[in-house]
C-alpha cells in the first residue's frame, strides 16, 4: 500500500463525513497535575583508564604511592576535569527534577475543563 492510500484512510476515519470519528480518546485530553517520579540516570564512568593504570602501577610496586606519583596526579587531574565538566553541564541543562515539577504543578494546576 502506498503512503497516500494510508493517509486517505486515516483522514477518512478522522473526518466527520462518515459519522462519528473512529479514533476516540479514552481519557480526557488534558495534562495531569503531576509527573512520574523517576530517578535520573547516572552519567558514564569517567577516568576509568587512568584508574586502571594507577591500580596496575600499585600492583607492580606493592602499593607504594611514592613510585606511582605520576599516575596518581594524572588520575586526580582527570577527576577534577570531569567534576568541572559535570558542574558546567548541570547548570546549563535547564531541566526540572520531578519533585520540582510536581511542586510547580501543585502551585499552578491545569484547568479541569477541556478547551
Amino acid at each position: 500500500m502506498s503512503v497516500s492510500v494510508i493517509q486517505e484512510k486515516v483522514s477518512r476515519q478522522l473526518s466527520r463525513q462518515s459519522g462519528k470519528p473512529a479514533l476516540r480518546p479514552i481519557k480526557p485530553l488534558a495534562l495531569n497535575n503531576e509527573v512520574a517520579s523517576r530517578k535520573l540516570r547516572k552519567g558514564e564512568a569517567t577516568c576509568v583508564t587512568e584508574m586502571s593504570l594507577l591500580m596496575a602501577c600499585w600492583k607492580q610496586n606493592d602499593f607504594n604511592n611514592t613510585v606511582c606519583s605520576k599516575e596518581v596526579s594524572v588520575f586526580y587531574t582527570c577527576v577534577e576535569k570531569a567534576q568541572n565538566k559535570a558542574k558546567a553541564k548541570q547548570g546549563t541543562q535547564g531541566r526540572l527534577l520531578p519533585k520540582e515539577a510536581n511542586t510547580l504543578l501543585k502551585r499552578f494546576p491545569n484547568q479541569s475543563s477541556e478547551i
